[in-house]
């Protein structure tokens, strides 16, 4: 191993033990979805996936 991937390894490893309290915090307090928020979520992904099918059938 070269030693700017030792130091890009040790980087990573501290940017994680850093980023894990805020993130654990975050999640702990984060607001719950609700039918309404997910149905807004799961309408418009259908919607690409449908036009996607749409794009591949229109290729075939």
């Amino acid at each position: 191993m070269d030693w700017t991937q030792i130091l890009s390894a040790v980087a990573l490893g501290a940017m994680l033990v850093f980023l894990f309290p805020g993130m654990r915090r975050a999640v702990k307090e984060s607001p719950k979805g609700t039918m309404q928020d997910w149905m807004g979520y799961i309408i418009p992904i259908t919607a690409v996936i449908g036009f996607v099918i749409l794009l591949i059938m229109m290729v075939q």
